[in-house]
């Protein structure tokens, strides 16, 4: 008998799950338990997300095509099949994207006396307003750019906005190939006007791009505008160089940044108005695919700027109520922060609790005369930040000052490169890892002398020190000054700033180290476990789940019996609920008024449960590529706190849960539980930040920001977004 062929176990496409997450950020759009100007902001992050997928991601496709590689990943899909499906679902996403802006935003606006006009929809009085407004101050600050032999075509800049014209002379005959002009449309100008009509309380918005459009014939005199469009090119924005051939990561990575915009064009969006023959013109002057060109049938074509509009309109009756984040009494006793962190480990959940004690942390630290040295880790931070205040401060009150700049943190190298700059001339010492490593991790050690001995002070996070995405990304924060913890996290310091090759770690889950083998390991306890007949459970919330081995051992684990229950808010390629195979697995993904980005992992062990929470994600790049510190919550009280309240609320959502089925779509939970009262995770939350700090009397006025405060994109809808 010929031995029968081993099937081979499902796995969903990484990128078409990326997509499938996206899709569920674009259906908070339609929202309407949210407010009109924060289901417009759901266009808005959505066409951002879109943006570096093309920039990184299809880039990635199309290159492998290109050059022949046609590497196939563990799902079974080549980059070809890839980039067919990736133009399927993306056309009829941008689709639909506009079609709720059209059908749905807009007449909502239209309600709130919010008019979105375009240049010919306006009365004589705004037309003869904008007409002065544009000679005045748009006008001045355009530079028109013929082609023809003499003006060979332009460089055009990475997701720029221009106009393509059509031009001809009155009388002239149409020549077999048109001619073309373009108008960039200068980034430093306000991308949204506001019409000076109407009354107070009304707000007239017309685009700058349409109004260029519009009046673009006055910039060619003598000549008639046959055709116009608006159009963006989207490029290949990663980073490529040799870090092992690099003798200076900075200058290195300075360089890379200015080749990045002008990498190969992936992406041509442009208004279907466009002529047949100056749309031909275009794709051959940008060398690209006719396949890669999308027509927007409406305005505006990049809905990201809908950002620009959320900021302008001051209706705060239309934007989720603002939040007071929540700061324990132990943080607000006036007590000596180390003494509060000395007496037992304290938990922060951001953006419920507030970031200010991870604040005053580092800050008590640089002004402390007891305190010797800092040491932290920064991947990404905010603007204006008190952190980098602090550190500097540090330096100056002469304190041994480390820090660690992740030089390749995604769209924010520019930042960092200028934080890294300040911060050494302010005498703090910035090094910027292990060659081949990002350092993702978020930690910070302070050493402090106490009684004639030193003590070390931890604090851990599953986010960035970075106070504005505090306010929207949920994430865990750590406190602790237990000895072996500490002592790891110095033995983590040590390996990133000196050199280590294999250095060990009992408590810390470290990648690339041992976060991959303890992780595997804690699995194959659970699968013991099962088949002992032993309590036996996972539940795993992360940003995304794409390692194949981890997959393998979750499927291994499900046959053997362990219930498995992942939140998984992006990428997911485990196929949950196959008979035989995954049938003791769910997963869900919870998308709403915050970006989830928390990761907390929990194993059952048999009646004595662990959790831990970290930086890292079950991801290849997480635990092979990257520096992540996943640490154990072991205080009973703050255990507890995760296991009775913070974990079950994420099961128990659904209003803003969706469940992923064998078949790679997401349900939402009320469709699939309408029995069960309405139960949102992040509701649960807010509700009993704001009953606490009620029967506290708590006040925050400086903390008091909206949910949905404009941040720098790049988390993120940024690296952290997409993932």
């Amino acid at each position: 008998m010929p031995k029968e062929k081993k099937s081979r176990p499902p796995y969903f496409n990484r990128e078409l799950s990326w997509l499938a997450f996206n899709r569920r950020v674009l259906d908070l759009a339609q929202e309407e338990l949210f407010p009109v100007l924060e289901r417009m902001r759901f266009l808005a992050i959505t066409s951002s997300n879109l943006d570096e997928f093309f920039e990184i991601r299809v880039a990635g496709l199309i290159q492998q095509l290109e050059s022949g590689v046609g590497e196939v990943g563990f799902d079974g899909l080549g980059p070809r099949e890839q980039l067919r499906r990736i133009r399927a679902i993306t056309s009829a996403m941008v689709s639909d994207q506009y079609k709720i802006w059209d059908s749905e935003i807009i007449p909502a606006l239209k309600k709130e006396k919010i008019f979105i006009k375009s240049p010919k929809s306006c009365n004589s009085t705004e037309k003869a307003w904008l007409k002065t407004y544009f000679e005045e101050n748009v006008y001045p600050a355009l530079t028109p750019l013929a082609v023809d032999p003499a003006h060979p075509f332009p460089h055009l800049r990475n997701k720029g906005l221009y106009v393509l014209l059509t031009l001809s002379r009155p009388g002239e005959r149409a020549r077999g190939v048109p001619d073309i002009a373009i108008v960039p449309v200068p980034p430093i100008l306000r991308r949204i006007i506001r019409l000076q009509s109407g009354g107070q309380d009304e707000y007239r918005i017309v685009f700058l791009s349409d109004t260029i459009k519009y009046f673009a014939e006055s910039l060619f005199p003598g000549y008639k505008v046959r055709n116009s469009a608006v159009f963006r090119i989207t490029r290949n924005s990663d980073l490529y160089f040799d870090e092992e051939e690099t003798q200076n990561l900075l200058l290195t990575i300075e360089n890379e940044l200015h080749k990045r915009k002008k990498g190969d064009a992936v992406r041509l969006e442009i208004e279907d108005c466009v002529s047949a023959a100056s749309l031909q013109s275009l794709i051959d002057s940008i060398d690209l695919p006719a396949e890669y060109t999308y027509k927007i049938s409406s305005f505006p074509i990049n809905l990201a700027r809908l950002n620009d509009l959320f900021e302008l309109v001051d209706r705060p009756d239309l934007k989720f109520a603002p939040f007071k984040p929540f700061v324990p009494q132990c943080f607000r006793s006036g007590d000596d922060i180390f003494s509060v962190i000395r007496q037992k480990d304290r938990l922060l959940q951001h953006p419920y609790d507030s970031f200010s004690p991870v604040e005053q942390f580092i800050a008590s630290a640089a002004s402390d005369e007891n305190v010797l040295a800092i040491k932290l880790t920064l991947y990404r931070t905010s603007s204006g930040s008190p952190i980098l205040k602090s550190l500097k401060d540090a330096a100056e009150n002469g304190k041994q000052v480390t820090v660690l700049v992740e030089l390749k943190a995604r769209f924010d190298e520019e930042n960092n490169i200028q934080w890294a700059r300040e911060l050494e001339e302010k005498g703090v010492h910035v090094v910027y890892g292990i060659v081949g490593f990002k350092t993702h991790c978020k930690t910070c050690l302070i050493i402090r002398s106490e009684h004639g001995k030193l003590r070390r002070y931890a604090h851990l996070g599953t986010g960035n020190y970075n106070s504005k995405t505090a306010k929207i990304y949920t994430d865990l924060s750590l406190f602790t000054a237990d000895d072996k913890i500490c002592s790891e996290i110095a033995d983590l310091f040590n390996t990133l700033t000196g050199r280590a090759a294999e250095p060990h770690f009992t408590k810390l889950m470290v990648a690339p180290f041992c976060f991959h083998s303890k992780f595997i390991s804690k699995i194959d306890r659970e699968i013991r476990n099962a088949k002992a007949g032993k309590k036996a459970r996972i539940i795993a919330k992360t940003n995304s789940l794409l390692e194949q081995s981890v997959i393998d051992k979750l499927y291994e684990a499900s046959q053997a019996g362990v219930k498995i229950d992942l939140i998984v808010r992006g990428i997911c390629a485990l196929v949950p609920g196959v008979k035989g195979l995954s049938d003791n697995i769910s997963v869900r993904s919870i998308v709403g008024m915050f970006l989830e980005h928390s990761r907390i992992y929990y194993f059952e062990n048999d009646g004595s449960p662990e959790v831990y929470a970290g930086s890292g994600d079950l991801m290849p790049r997480n635990m092979f590529r990257r520096i992540e510190c996943v640490y154990p919550v072991e205080d009973a009280d703050l255990k507890r706190r995760i296991i009775d309240d913070i974990l079950p609320a994420f099961l128990k959502d659904n209003l803003f849960a969706s469940l992923l089925h064998s078949n790679g779509a997401y349900y939402r939970s009320s469709e699939m539980k309408s029995s069960q009262e309405p139960f949102s995770a992040q509701q649960h939350f807010l509700d009993e930040a704001n009953s606490t700090a009620l029967s506290s009397s708590l006040i925050l006025p400086a903390d008091a920001e909206g949910i949905s405060e404009d941040v720098e994109n790049s988390e993120n809808a940024s690296e952290e977004n997409a993932s």
